[in-house]
Order: structure tokens, then sequence, then C-alpha cells
């Protein structure tokens, strides 16, 4: 239960979060701060099982038949990567404390920052693929609300929109590569993932699965050409750049690489479309954060720049360059995490990003510029600090790449533009920010210092890039060979983590890089001007066009099928199921089966013909709405009878209680309604509606007989088989619904109660005026509650409430149950209602309704969780016999209690719906004191 604690925990603290936001900055931050805190100490006794290669999983079945299951995995690549959500988590949670404001809404931004860190931590822990994907999603959502926590801000809005589509269209490509991964396996579980990666490479639907996952890895993280997306999310406040576009969200799709690394590298395929893309991202970004002067903007397009040589090295497809990769991320997340932090506090202190005004920092901040010079020294590659370190292997690997011909000469030239560019925007990010000069117009001058704890993130982030630059075995050398270990699936290769190889190429094209950048850096103008010639394309405008436009063609589509029509709808819907099933029904061949048809009896017959006279007449009656109410009623009891005379009792007394039902909900809105309509019907479009309804008819029949007169098996036989030793119950209907699937069940009086609550909320303040006569002309009696009425209704309704309990007792082993109970009992008191009125009904019923549906959904809720307490799944039940004085023996079942539940909701709904109703009337307009509903 450790590792699903790991990843809930931070949800937990979430819920928290706003509570303490009571008490301040201060008291949100250390509470904040725990779950991560705990969330590590859970971590720390796995260390040594992980440093030995091996990995703990930890499953808990969910829903196995679709192949979900709460499986959490820890091996030395989670630990990695959940370090670093839980560490620099910790970091930026501490550092938020200073950089919001007194006034802003603090619970909401903890709250939302630990949703984030929980999401993370799920999909580098989880070890089913669709488990991992629902955390995927969760980080889509939860990077939308953080991106645009500053709701005043337009460009706020727009980068979360902007992330959230791109994010989010890239999760649905990887669901669907997922499903294909799994449907080849025949498991989404990791380790048979993992360990199938031949056959997967095998199969003919690899390339489009391998397709849709770098599809949801490259877009998550800033992969050309979807890289766009990233630097107009910097809108969004610092610390949370600094969390999810450095350290943790952006680093998801390169963690898909790795975890992904044994079952989908090792083909040309994979060489290609991931080498080439990191490539392309990694001198794309570069070159563009070199021009930027908002000082996020070059943090942005240099984490774009960074992920595409991480997303290369993986690429690259062999394992030293798979440990290169694992490595840079560890750096990678450090030093920028660092230098957004610093950009954080150099705007908070100068009001502004923008580095053609921020000159000449050095003597106002000296700490913070000593802090973030070292930081962007790490980025340039620096030797003695980690930066350094990760990109001299990049440069190795690139020259141990082989590939044909000249091609094997691209690599080397792009990892050293790459290093050229490096060195120069980080040596553009110390000097025009830290010296070049004084300040230029300052929106807070003079600039100063910032609150000590504020820089303490920063300090430990940057001795963090020290101690792996000098000291890069002692470090981190353990965790990068565990994680090497669980990324590669097999012995890791020998390599060395050491501050200097000697004087050899890797080194040589390292001084290039270094001296190269800062030569573009002393001609950066000349590169200015020379981009100045090319026209530069705005991101966001493009990406706001493509939206207006999709809306615009939306908007413009749905005002062509959207006429206010019902009979329209109705047509269009036939219309397009007759369409998509015509071909595909005539290839079955529709005709009747070996079986036969069954002999039909006269009263089947009679019953058969008077069905189908009641739906004729009602669809040529329909102007004259009471009849057409009759004869509708007429229909539904011949169904009624209908399921009587196949042997579905229960059945044919639900459709009759819903018959009464329908019909009182029916004629309290036909109250309201003239009693006929116009005709307004051309004949022409009668015949189109006539010719459409006989072939929809004419192909349903011959659906149904082809069905019904084929062998077929059934699942019947299962229940039929288990319902008593498994339910307790020899009611398999009521068994079904209680137990087998007592989830579908919760879902519908869910649904149920929804709607009730809807239509009290849409016609609590409505008033209606009928109309002062019937379709004659004839006024309305004076006497809306007729006294003979009253006297047959009110001793009617002791009789109907025993019935209803006797119905809803003896559910479980003979026809009934709760639904059928509670329609009784519903049925029984709308009597009240129509025949003693509203103030007369309301006086004795001291109840709401809204409390009673409550009550029915907390009892069948309650239920189904009682079973997860001894170990079984969700609305599991059990049952047992007891002997009770007089009575004698009698069974006692968990599940009635979930079925009182049904009982309840099923009374609450549909008297709130029906009563609510009822309330427009004029006669209902002496309103009781209790006001029930």
């Amino acid at each position: 239960m450790s590792l699903p604690l790991v990843v809930f925990l931070p949800f937990l603290g979430a819920l928290a979060a706003p509570l303490f936001a009571l008490g301040g900055r201060t008291a949100i931050a250390i509470a904040s701060s725990v779950p991560a805190l705990i969330a590590l100490a859970v971590l720390f006794p796995f260390w040594e099982t992980l440093a030995n290669g091996d990995v703990v999983v930890q499953s808990y079945e969910w829903l196995p038949t679709l192949g979900l299951s709460f499986s959490f995995r820890l091996d030395g690549l989670s630990l990695l990567f959940a370090l670093l959500i839980l560490l620099i988590g910790l970091l930026v949670i501490l550092y938020s404390r200073y950089y919001l404001k007194s006034h802003e809404n603090v619970g909401k931004f903890y709250a939302l920052l630990l949703c984030f860190m929980g999401s993370m931590l799920g999909i580098v822990m989880a070890s089913n693929l669709l488990l991992m994907m629902i955390f995927w999603e969760l980080t889509s959502l939860t990077s939308f609300l953080l991106i645009s926590f500053w709701t005043h801000k337009q460009g706020a809005r727009r980068g979360a929109r902007m992330a959230l589509a791109v994010t989010g269209g890239g999760g649905l490509a990887l669901l669907a590569g997922i499903l294909i991964i799994g449907n080849i396996v025949g498991s989404f579980e990791l380790d048979a993932v993992l360990a199938a990666g031949d056959q997967i490479k095998a199969h003919a639907m690899y390339p489009v699965a391998l397709t849709l996952v770098l599809l949801g890895a490259f877009t998550k993280s800033a992969q050309f050409p979807f890289h766009f997306w990233l630097p107009h999310a910097m809108e969004a406040p610092t610390p949370i750049s600094a969390y999810l576009h450095s350290a943790t969200m952006v680093k998801a799709g390169v963690f898909l690489l790795a975890r992904l690394y044994p079952a989908l590298a090792g083909t040309e395929m994979w060489f290609y479309m991931v080498s080439f893309t990191g490539m392309a991202t990694l001198l794309l970004g570069a070159y563009v954060a070199m021009l930027k002067h908002d000082l996020k903007g070059l943090l942005a397009y240099s984490t774009v720049s960074n992920l595409g040589l991480i997303t290369l090295l993986f690429g690259m497809g062999t394992k030293l360059a798979a440990i290169a990769a694992l490595f840079h991320v560890i750096n990678h997340a450090t030093f920028k995490a660092s230098l957004f932090m610093a950009a954080g506090i150099v705007d908070h202190e100068t009001g502004t990003r923008d580095m053609r005004r921020i000159n000449g920092l050095w003597r106002y901040m000296p700490h913070t510029a000593t802090l973030a010079m070292v930081a962007a020294s790490s980025m340039a590659g620096v030797p003695l600090l980690n930066g350094f370190l990760s990109k001299e292997m990049f440069f190795a690997e690139s020259l141990a790449l082989n590939l044909p011909g000249l091609w094997g000469w691209l690599p080397p030239i792009v990892a050293i533009l790459a290093g050229i560019f490096a060195v120069a925007y980080s040596a553009r990010f110390v000097h025009d920010v830290f010296f070049n000069g004084k300040p230029v117009d300052l929106p807070i001058y003079p600039p100063h210092e910032p609150p000590r704890y504020m820089k303490i993130p920063v300090e430990i982030l940057v001795f963090a890039c020290i101690m792996v630059g000098v000291f890069p075995t002692i470090s981190v050398g353990p965790l990068i060979y565990a994680a090497a270990s669980a990324t590669l699936g097999e012995a890791v290769p020998d390599y060395e983590l050491a501050v200097f190889h000697g004087f050899n190429l890797p080194l040589m094209m390292s001084l290039i890089a270094f001296f190269g950048g800062l030569l573009m850096y002393s001609q950066r103008q000349r590169f200015f001007d020379f981009h100045a010639r090319f026209r530069e394309i705005d991101e966001k405008a493009v990406f706001e066009a493509v939206v207006a436009r999709c809306v615009n063609l939306a908007n413009r589509f749905t005002g062509k099928i959207e006429s206010g029509s019902l009979q329209r709808y109705a047509m269009l819907l036939v219309v397009a199921v007759i369409a998509m099933a015509f071909l595909p029904l005539t290839n079955l061949g529709l005709y009747i089966g070996a079986s036969g048809l069954t002999p039909v009896d006269w009263p089947t017959a009679i019953a058969a013909g008077t069905l189908i006279v009641s739906a004729i007449i009602t669809a040529v009656m329909h102007r004259e709405r009471f009849f057409a109410l009759v004869m509708l009623s007429v229909v539904g009891l011949v169904v009624s009878l209908g399921f009587a005379r196949f042997s579905a009792p229960d059945l044919a007394m639900t459709q009759l209680s819903v018959e009464v039902v329908t019909i009182v909900l029916l004629m309290l809105a036909l109250y309201y309604m003239p009693s006929w309509t116009p005709l307004e019907t051309t004949t022409p479009r009668r015949i189109r509606d006539i010719a459409i309804a006989l072939t929809a008819g004419i192909g349903m029949t011959l659906v149904t007989l082809a069905m019904l007169t084929r062998p077929f098996s059934s699942i019947s036989s299962f229940f039929l088989e288990h319902s008593k030793p498994h339910g307790g119950g020899t009611n398999v209907v009521n068994v079904i619904l209680v137990d087998f699937r007592g989830f579908d069940t919760l879902g519908e009086i869910s649904v149920l109660a929804i709607a009730a609550l809807g239509i009290y909320a849409m016609l609590k303040n409505t008033a209606l005026t009928p109309p002062s006569g019937d379709g004659q002309g004839h006024p309305w009696t004076r006497d809306a509650h007729p006294m003979m009425l009253a006297q047959i209704a009110r001793p009617m309704l002791p009789l109907a409430l025993m019935v209803s309990v006797y119905i809803f007792l003896r559910g479980h082993n003979m026809p009934g149950g709760g639904f059928i109970a509670g329609l009784i009992t519903s049925v029984a008191l709308i009597l009240q209602y129509i025949a003693s009125g509203m103030v007369w009904t309301e006086e004795r019923i001291s109840f709401r309704y809204h409390n009673v549906i409550g009550l029915g959904l907390l009892f069948a809720t309650v239920c189904g969780a009682g079973s997860l307490v001894f170990g079984y799944p969700f609305l599991t039940s059990t049952f047992g016999h007891i002997t009770w004085p007089v009575v004698g023996e009698f069974e006692v079942a968990s599940a009635m209690v979930f079925d009182l539940g049904v009982y309840l909701t099923v009374i609450g709904a549909t008297l709130l719906a029906l009563v609510s109703i009822g309330r427009l009337s004029p006669h209902s307009a002496i309103k009781s004191k209790k006001e029930p509903v």
C-alpha cells in the first residue's frame, strides 16, 4: 500500500490546503510541503532494493476485464523522476511563499500545485499503461488551471488553452497507441509490455503504435512542430514555470520515451523519427532563444532546445546515449529550475522581464546575480558544473553514431552548433541582465535583494549543480545506474562519470562551442539584423486563427443542422441509422432462420393487433393531444401484458408503474398546453416521413426475425445458475440489478436524481398561465379537488404503502424490488396531491424530497463501499439466514440496503419532478409554510 500512498498523498494535501490558507501564506506553505516530505520518507526504505536492480510492484484489481488495475511500479527510472518531482516541488512550495502576493488566492494555487504533483507521480509510478493515461490527462488539466492561474490576464488564458489543446490532442493519440500495444501484447501491465519488445516490433501495427505514442510524447515535451505551446505557457506565475516547464511536466514526454525504450526502441523507424525530431527541436529552440528579449522567453526556448537534446539522445538508440539522456534530465532540471526562480526574483524586484531594461543588476542584487551566473554557466556547459558533464557525453555519442556517408558528419555538427547557441544565450542571460550598463526605466526602482528565504531554493539547486559537476559519481552515480538499468531493461554497459576524460575530441568540441558561443554573443547585433530579414511567425496568432476558423466552421455547420425542429432532428437521426446500417445488414442476409416462426395464438394476435392499431392512432391523431395520450397509454398497457405473457413479471410491474407515473406527468404538462395543435406539415413531407418510418420499421422487423429465428447462446443460464448461490435470491432480475450489475443501477438512480433536480431547478421560479378552459371552450370546474376523489384516495394510501413494503421485501426472491416499490409509493403519494391538493398533502408530509434523494444515494453508495472494508470489490453483496420468533427462518441480504437506496431515490426523484410541475398550477398558488419541495 506504500506506493499508492506516495501517489495519492499530494491529492489528500490538495483537499486540506485551502483550509490552511486561513492561517496565511506561511501556514499553507508548511502544510503543502508535508505530503511531499512524507512521500520522500516512504520512498527512502526502497533505495537498497532498487540499487540492486530490483523492481517493486504493488497491484490492486480495479476493472480486470478491461485490463485496468491500480498497479504501481518503483524502479530506478521511476525513482529518479519521483525524486525530481518531490524535491523540486518542495523548493517551489517554499519559493512560492514569497513570490505570491498576499491578496492572491494561495489556497487555490497550492491545491492545484499538489494535484499536479500527484498526477506526475502517478505517471512515473504507474505500472499499468491505462492507469498512466489517467494521470497523463490529469497533468494536462491541472497544468491548464495552473497556467491560467492569473485569470485576469488574457495571455495566461490563451496560453493555457493552447497548452491544453496541444497536449490534450497528443494524449488522445497516446491513448490510441497504448490500446494498440495492449492489443498486441494482450496486457497493459508494464512488465508484460516491456518483456514483449520483440513481439511489438515485429507486429504489423508497430509503425502505427509507435507514431501514436511518439505524438503523445512529442506534444507533452514540446518537440518540433509542437514546440510553440511551451513559450506561451510562460504567462503562468514563475513558480509554475520553474516546476512544470523545466523540471516535471515537459519531462513527462521524455520519461515516456525512457519507459517504453525496451519495447519500442531499436528500429530504424524509432531512430529516424525520434532522433531527427530531437535534432530539429534542439537547433530551433536554441536559435530562437538567442533572439528573445523576454527573460522567461529565453529560458522557455532554451528549455525546448534541451528537451530536444534529451529526445535526440534517446533517438540514437545506443545504451550510452540513453544513459546520457537520463543524466541530462537531472542536470537540466536543476539548472533550469534555478534559472526560472532567479528570473522570477528579477521580475519580482524590478517589475519587468525585458532584458533591454533590466541591465546592471549586479550592483543591486549581487547574491542573486551570483546564483544566476552559476546556473547559467551550467546551462552553457562550463567545466566543474553538471551541465558540462552531460553535454560532453552528448558530444561523445554524436561522434560514436556511425551514419553512412556524409550523414555521419550531421550529428557532430548539430551538437557543436547547439553548444555554440547554448553558450551564446547563456552569456546573454548573464551579461544583459546583471551587467551591460545601468537599468533603463524600471517599474520598480531601485531593485534590491529578495527576502532571504526566497533565495534558499535557488541556492540549493545551484549547490546541486556544483556538487554533481565536481563529484558526479558520489552525488548521482548510483541513481543514474539504477535508472539506466530500468530504462535499458538489460545489463548496463561500462561508463564513467568523470570531471575530466583527458584531451579528446569531445573536449575539443566543448571548447569550440564555448569560444564560438562567446563570439556569437559578441556579434549578436549582426545576428539580430540577419534574423530581421525574415518574416517572424506569431505562433499564438496562428493558433488563435485556427481555433477561430474551427469555431466558425462549427457554427456554420450547426446553423445548417439545427433548425429548432424536433421533427427534422428525428428524421436526420433515423436516416443516418438507415444509411449506416443498410450495407452491413444486407451483407448479413436478413431472412428467417432455420428455427422458423413461433405459432401465434389468438390472445397474442389480438394483443399485437391492439398494440399496432393504438400506435398508429397515436401517430395519426397526435394533434389531438388528450386523445393521443389515451391511445399511448393503451400501447404501454399492452407492452406490460406482453412482458407478463413472456414470463417477465418484474418488467410487467415496472412498465405498468412507469406508465402510471408517465401519464400523470404528461397530463400535468398538457394542462398548460393547447388541447390540439394546428396542421404544420405539408403533404410531401408527410409522405417522406411515412416512407422513412416504413423503411426503418421494416428494417427492424427483418433484423428481429433474422435474430430470433437463428440459434443463439444466451447469458441467462449464467445468472440462473449463480443467482441463488452467489446472490442469495431466486428472483434473477432483482439479483442482477442489486448484485451482478449493481454499479449500473447505482449510475441509473444517480442519473434519475440529477434529472429530478434539474427539473426542480428549471421550474423553481417559473410561472405559467394555463388556458382558461378546455379545448371546446368550457371553463374549468371550480372544484379543483372533488370530495369523492379525496375520500377514495385517502384510505388507499395506507393500503398502497403496505403493498409497496410487501413488494419491496419480497423482491429478492419473487417479482418486486426497490424500483417497483418506489414507483408504487410515488403513485400513492401523487394521488394525494391530485385528490386533496398541495397544501393539504404538504401539511402531512414534513420532509423534503431533496433529502429523500440524498438519503437514497447515500444508502446505495455506503452499501457498495462497505464491501471494500472487507477486501471485496465495490458493491459485492453477502447474505445469510437467521431465525426469528414466530416468523421462523428468514433470509437477510446486504443487497436489501442497496435496494432501500433505490427505493428512496425513486420516491424522491419521482415526487420532486411531478410536484415541481404541479406547483405551476394556479390551484397550488397557496404554499404551505414548510415548503417541503
